[in-house]
């Protein structure tokens, strides 16, 4: 599976802005799906949790009440609208595909948030 996450980028304080990721393979709608994100010098931390069929979802206490992950699995993408952004919210977000053959992640997209 390769991933590409897209629609990064510089916002201010209180800003919003959309993520994508787009899956190339066929059985996209098996996948379980996560967003990650690492911030300058930390390790990577888990943000949100999409089931294959889009039924289901959780966040990290951090995020929870501001990021919303949802999928379109006739598009082969899976999305992470982000709002009201703080700086603390800063990272490079990854997005990765889980089944039980394994895992695939994708290249990142950088969300600076500063004014």
């Amino acid at each position: 599976v390769q991933l590409v996450e897209s629609g990064g980028g510089l916002v201010q304080p209180g800003g919003s802005l959309r993520l994508s990721c787009a899956a190339s393979v066929f059985t996209f709608s098996n996948y379980l799906m996560r967003w990650y994100r690492q911030a300058p010098g930390k390790g990577r931390d888990w943000v949100a949790t999409i089931d294959s069929a889009g039924h289901s979802t959780n966040y990290a206490d951090s995020v929870k009440g501001r990021f919303t992950i949802s999928r379109d699995n006739a598009k082969n993408t899976m999305y992470l609208h982000l709002n009201n952004l703080n700086p603390e919210d800063t990272a490079v977000y990854f997005c990765a595909a889980f089944r039980s053959s394994g895992d695939s992640w994708g290249q990142g997209t950088q969300v600076t948030v500063s004014s």
